[in-house]
């Protein structure tokens, strides 16, 4: 059975930082997130996040966000308002 340091750092290089850059630009574009939001950068905190413990295809990422952010609230400040 493989085990897992948690305490050990995991480094990105060029293609890691490149990949998860994508799904972020991706996920913004698609979500109607202003890039330099609060939103945004919670979006980019999950994507690494799950990045870094091995999600790494570009469609499980997607939605691994996207359900992500649906248990803290799909806060969008570029949403009109409701009534």
């Amino acid at each position: 059975m493989k085990t897992i340091d948690v305490q050990e750092p995991t480094f990105f290089d060029a293609p890691d930082l490149a990949a998860c850059q994508s799904v972020f630009d991706e996920l913004l574009k698609e979500i109607g997130v202003a890039k330099e939001s609060e939103e945004a950068g919670r979006i980019a905190a999950i994507v690494i996040d799950l990045y870094q413990q091995g999600v790494r295809d570009r469609s499980h990422l997607k939605v691994m966000v996207e359900n992500a952010r649906s248990l803290f609230g799909n806060y969008n400040p570029m949403a009109a308002p409701t009534k």
